[in-house]
């Protein structure tokens, strides 16, 4: 029997897969190199979050803006004074306006766009505080 074409095939099959081997540790290597980047960049994202929140924490709070509307400031004013939770209809006897369902109405949806604002938070269905 004649091995040499047996050896021959597997000489060639021996060439591949060394150049395939070859192949995967370039990628390899090059894979490596990219993840000490990543990691790398992670480090840095790490330590820049980490000085934003220190310096956030001694920034005052900057208030939202309030919608242009001369109520407003005044709704604030009554929270501010308040001691406990307001309801729409306080609020307009506060602000010295008629006890009508549309202004009761009217007033409710400016706290609504208060809470959205995140100025107000609902402590109780209608009952509101200034948010702390």
């Amino acid at each position: 029997m004649n091995v040499q074409p047996l050896l021959d095939a597997l000489g060639i099959q021996e060439q591949a897969a060394r150049a395939l081997a070859d192949d995967l540790r370039e990628q390899i290597t090059e894979l490596q190199g990219r993840l000490r980047e990543a990691e790398t960049h992670l480090e840095h994202l790490a330590i820049t979050q980490k000085t934003v929140t220190a310096l956030a924490d001694r920034l005052p709070a900057v208030p939202p803006d309030l919608p242009e509307h001369p109520d407003y400031p005044r709704i604030l004013g009554v929270f501010n004074d308040a001691t406990g939770p307001v309801r729409a209809r306080d609020l307009c006897e506060a602000l010295d306006h008629e006890l009508l369902p549309k202004n009761i109405e009217g007033t409710r949806a400016k706290l609504k766009r208060l809470v959205r604002l995140d100025i107000l938070t609902e402590v109780d269905v209608g009952s509101l505080t200034r948010k702390q």
